[in-house]
């Protein structure tokens, strides 16, 4: 079995993805399997932070009284250089199409992936 990464959910400043060894299929949810064929145990990868936002939305009203103090904010949907998607947040004027790399803020408590324009 494959040694497990700590990453941002863990409060380390890391992306990680899962790679099937059989089919090649990429992932961003750690899973046992592979979701495409089935195969046991994917190999887990650090990832490079960098990407393309593919959607944006602003969010303008809080969910919970811990987002409060954050809105408004900017929700992505990113493609990732290593070929999976992933949704994060990220700086107000980022526009579908930028190039955006990653780095990691507080949001309500807890350490999120943050992207910004590449530059």
């Amino acid at each position: 079995m494959n040694e497990r990464i700590a990453d941002w959910t863990q409060g380390e400043q890391v992306i990680t993805f899962q790679t099937c060894t059989a089919c090649g299929h990429v992932q961003y949810f750690r899973r046992a399997f592979c979701a495409v064929c089935g195969a046991s145990d994917p190999r887990e990868q650090r990832a490079s932070g960098k990407g393309r936002v593919y959607a944006t939305s602003l969010v303008c009203r809080a969910a919970t009284p811990e987002t409060r103090a954050h809105v408004p904010y900017n929700i992505l949907l990113v493609d990732c250089a290593e070929g999976f998607r992933m949704m994060a947040h990220g700086e107000k004027d980022l526009a579908i199409g930028d190039e955006v790399n990653v780095s990691f803020k507080p949001f309500a408590g807890k350490l999120v992936p943050f992207f910004a324009k590449a530059k």
